[in-house]
């Protein structure tokens, strides 16, 4: 074999690899930058078939791959952030998204003298591109400004790539073997099938449309050829949700469904149409040489078509994958998960960590109260109910805090690692609040067996400090679920006043205890109430210090509590209300 041949080889196979690195960095850190947006995107989200495929479009075209928008979409259905129908509206706009890419590529086949129109070439402002990322990315400390320059690098290393390839290709034009091989891809069948495995290979049908302008500039390639083959690569594109959706829930299953439906049948349809065409009458476009800009054409067009056949018949896509895989009664999920695919998009990741800390919340906080009512009514079953609410917040603690550990390695912005900071305090602050759930059921079980029994000042003392934590527990997972500053800011007034209630009913034990009107039994299981309801008051006021920290943004929770306290009236004012609202008397 001739030397030049292997050096040319060798050539190609760089230019592939800085092409898939470059096209891997740039949607890397587009994520990165745009995540926020994406987020915002995803909250926006209806039912409404356009808002839906304008969703999916958007997504694809900022982060380059349509298979990486269906791997985001299948971990978005799996964890409970969007509906199967919602899902099926951004599939099938990532299917447009992802053109986006072949026609950048393809401005890399401009020519003219023109200096104005040269620049619009890659090659010739790639290198400024190059050079302002480089500066961005070594000089600047904000992370914004670095994912700016990573993107630049990214695209810049993409285009370096992809004009390698067709510099290592350019000596195939003039072999004929080479022009025999692409004559095989004439047969439509062969070429779906070469583009769908060429697109499985490479993981994206954006890398394999570009290799497939690459090699276009040996002039080998027409468009007959073309067609199949990007149809063969929608296929290929599904490759990756499918993998994706092993050991996902049902619905996850249907969404990564709908994607292979949608491009198989919009495959099939236009490639009878091709073949009807192609046979009957003569096309002499077909034989022409393609282009770089002829086949961002043709993938544009193919996928406009898809869609514009197969949006409006969302609804039936939807229907066929529910026959497929039907319902079965009482086995679907019926709370939130944390899905490892959402790691790819930080920020989306840490939205789903909100949602299940927010059930983590709710959980504890429910078997608190079921806690304070087995006090006066206490059951078995209740028992029971609030020991198992126990066991789930555990596990609620230990997959939420491994999830943000490594979402916190991840290059993830200031904000966000702010907020999975906060999130990492309040669920270590809801496990201890349900370990104290099963302390005071453990205190009403001791009561009963030993049947012991509290004076009645004390029974309605004890009622007017459940009352008041009753209180703090709402407020507590209102500000954390809705990051209300005022819930929080009234937990404060009314964490000081339950301290207080502590002490004075210590203080009232004490007296009882003296007059004997009061066992000392009864009088270590009063002391072990107290202890646990007042640090479930601490708890809650953790919770909040940690929401106002995170809305103060650099400063500390105590910072932000000593500044409420001292310098807000609406503070004096509040504790006020809650000391004359929880009052008992001293005996």
């Amino acid at each position: 074999m001739d030397t030049s041949i292997i050096f040319s080889i060798l050539e190609m196979i760089g230019g592939v690899c800085l092409f898939l690195f470059g096209m891997n960095l740039m949607g890397q850190y587009l994520e990165a930058a745009a995540g926020n947006k994406l987020r915002d995107l995803l909250g926006k989200l209806t039912t409404n078939k356009v808002a839906g495929f304008l969703t999916g479009l958007g997504v694809t075209a900022i982060i380059q791959s349509s298979g990486a928008t269906t791997v985001m979409v299948v971990g978005f259905v799996n964890s409970g952030l969007m509906t199967l129908k919602q899902a099926i509206n951004v599939i099938i706009g990532a299917n447009i998204g992802t053109t986006v890419t072949a026609w950048i590529l393809s401005l890399s086949g401009i020519d003219s003298g023109n200096f104005f129109i040269q620049m619009l070439k890659p090659s010739s402002f790639t290198p400024i591109l190059a050079f302002v990322g480089i500066i961005l990315y070594l000089f600047c400390k904000s992370s914004k400004k670095k994912n700016i320059g990573m993107i630049l690098l990214g695209f810049a290393t993409l285009m370096f790539g992809m004009d390698t390839m067709s510099g290592a290709v350019s000596f195939l034009k003039d072999s004929p073997e080479f022009a025999a091989l692409f004559t095989l891809f004439t047969n439509p069948i062969l070429g779906v099938i070469v583009g769908a495995v060429v697109t499985t290979l490479m993981q994206s049908s954006s890398a394999s449309v570009g290799i497939l302008q690459a090699l276009s500039v040996t002039g080998s390639i027409t468009y007959g050829s073309v067609i199949p083959i990007i149809m063969g690569q929608n296929i290929g594109s599904c490759t990756t949700s499918l993998i994706s959706c092993v050991g996902a829930n049902k619905n996850a299953k249907r969404a990564a469904l709908v994607h292979l439906f949608f491009n198989v049948i919009g495959t099939v349809l236009f490639l009878g149409i091709f073949w009807v065409l192609k046979s009957f009458v003569e096309i002499p476009i077909l034989g022409d040489a393609a282009n770089g800009f002829g086949i961002a054409v043709c993938h544009t067009m193919f996928n406009v078509a898809c869609t514009a056949i197969l949006l409006p018949a969302s609804g039936l896509l939807e229907k066929l994958v529910m026959k497929i895989m039907p319902d079965k009664p009482d086995t679907e999920e019926k709370t939130a998960e944390l899905d490892e695919r959402l790691l790819a998009t930080p920020p989306l990741a840490l939205e789903q960590c909100k949602v299940v800390a927010n059930q983590m919340g709710e959980c504890a906080i429910n078997s608190l109260k079921l806690s304070l009512a087995s006090l006066t009514k206490y059951t078995g079953a209740l028992a029971e109910e609030v020991r198992e609410a126990e066991d789930r917040t555990d596990k609620y603690e230990d997959s939420l805090g491994t999830y943000l550990v490594k979402l916190s390695t991840l290059n993830i912005s200031e904000a966000d690692s702010r907020e999975a900071a906060m999130l990492l305090r309040a669920i270590g602050d809801f496990e201890r609040i349900s370990d104290h759930s099963v302390n005071i059921i453990e205190s009403a079980e001791e009561l009963r067996d030993k049947e012991i029994t509290f004076t009645d000042e004390a029974k309605q003392e004890l009622s007017v400090l459940t009352a008041a934590v009753n209180e703090i527990l709402d407020l507590s997972i209102k500000a954390f679920r809705d990051n209300d500053l005022e819930a929080a800011f009234l937990i404060e007034s009314l964490e000081e006043v339950i301290d207080e209630l502590k002490e004075v009913m210590r203080a009232n034990h004490i007296t009882r205890l003296q007059q004997s009107n009061c066992s000392i039994e009864a009088g270590f299981v009063w002391s072990d109430l107290l202890t646990n309801l007042e640090r479930v008051s601490d708890h809650s006021s953790n919770i909040a210090g940690g929401v106002i920290d995170f809305a103060h943004g650099n400063r500390s929770t105590h910072e932000a509590l000593r500044a409420i306290k001292s310098g807000e009236g609406s503070y004096i004012e509040k504790y006020k209300e809650y000391e004359e609202k929880y009052s008992i008397a001293k005996v």
